[in-house]
């Protein structure tokens, strides 16, 4: 089983290098380019950032996609500080007093997500209010015992960042140790990651005996991207002598081995890694945040070059080419759910039922292929 693994895996590297010289990265211009045109778009389209969003029903905009969506604008303020990005993101947090939804009482890690910009807006400007609410809802979470809370993967990546970022912005590691606590809860006593194919289930409705069609386990593309920029969000905030940093590394660099293997030769991942007939297509945010993961390891000297240069060219590619569309809409984006079939049919012309989610994977993904460029 371990050979097969292995032989497979050296194939797949094999296949990978002969069309490396194939596709190359654009310009640092060109993808700046495509992160202001994709982020114009939405801008234009939401020009009230506090209002609400109306879908099957309405909710306040200090959800986790519009969240998820913040953390890509600061990603490419952090490149290009333009006064208008900050300026809407400050507009955000103000429009909601900086609390989270639901209030400080929440233990809910999708509506934590909104104080990781919270936090980094903070640190740009000292102001108490930025982080009075969503520090207190953590600390509310320490003042008990329970860590049992992240019950489904998604909810690493909209969480474990805050409590990484309080490490850092205090100086007290209670915090990343219990962030530590819960994500192992999630990873081995919830049993949501399966360390024989080295992803994740996205919870409990997904281990076996649930099987996809073709009868392999169901591995949930955006699920395991999720996870993936936990580890790459978890790494960058907090700090360097963390005793627990080498997990975050050795499951950033598993996971990311894993898909490397499950790629399509088109560049995108399907929407079910180990079942590609099941619900087949091209899929972007599965796709940008497994891009994500590889470039920022790579940039970091976390993942071998030479391996995974290929697979970030033809995910770039795959998206800058074929799902951008020209007033910078993003094709081919599976809407909210938890599994393959949500969200369907997913076409470069059908609309999600949120956009923000997608578009903060996007420029998470483009601000690291950015500083990859040469």
């Amino acid at each position: 089983m371990q050979f097969r693994r292995i032989t497979a895996f050296l194939a797949t590297i094999m296949l990978l290098a002969s069309v490396s010289t194939a596709q190359e990265l654009p310009s640092k211009e060109e993808v700046m380019d495509q992160m202001v045109l994709t982020n114009n778009y939405f801008m234009e389209k939401w020009p009230d950032p506090g209002q609400n969003v109306i879908t099957n029903k309405e909710r306040s905009s200090n959800l986790w996609t519009r969240a998820v969506y913040y953390e890509g604008l600061m990603a490419l303020y952090g490149l290009k500080q333009d006064q208008a990005y900050y300026d809407y993101a400050v507009k955000w947090g103000e429009s909601h007093s900086w609390d989270l939804r639901n209030g400080t009482q929440t233990r809910h890690a999708d509506n934590h997500c909104a104080g990781q910009t919270y936090i980094m807006l903070y640190e740009i400007d000292q102001k108490p209010e930025r982080i009075e609410h969503i520090q207190a809802s953590i600390d509310a979470m320490m003042d008990t015992y329970k860590i049992n809370d992240w019950d489904w993967i998604d909810a690493l990546q909209m969480a474990m960042p805050v409590f990484a970022q309080l490490t850092s912005l205090t100086g007290d590691a209670k915090y990343s140790e219990r962030m530590y606590e819960m994500y192992m809860d999630t990873k081995v006593t919830q049993g949501l990651f399966n360390p024989h194919d080295d992803l994740w289930w996205r919870d409990s409705d997904f281990r076996p005996p649930y099987a996809e069609p073709n009868g392999n386990d169901c591995y949930w593309s955006r699920g395991n991207g999720w996870v993936v920029a936990a580890m790459v969000r978890t790494l960058e905030l907090l700090p360097a002598d963390d005793p627990h940093r080498f997990e975050y590394v050795q499951m950033l660099q598993r996971m990311l081995k894993a898909v490397l293997t499950v790629q399509r030769t088109d560049g995108f991942w399907n929407v079910s890694l180990h079942d590609p007939t099941h619900f087949e297509g091209k899929e972007t945010s599965g796709t940008a945040l497994f891009l994500y993961g590889m470039a920022w390891g790579v940039n970091n000297g976390l993942l071998e070059k030479e391996v995974y240069m290929p697979a970030i060219k033809k995910a770039w590619n795959a998206i800058s080419t074929e799902a951008i569309h020209d007033n910078g809409f993003l094709g081919y984006l599976q809407g909210t759910g938890k599994e393959p079939k949500d969200g369907q049919p997913v076409t470069y012309t059908s609309k999600p039922d949120f956009e923000d989610y997608g578009l903060g994977c996007f420029l998470l993904a483009a601000t690291e292929v950015y500083k990859l460029v040469d």
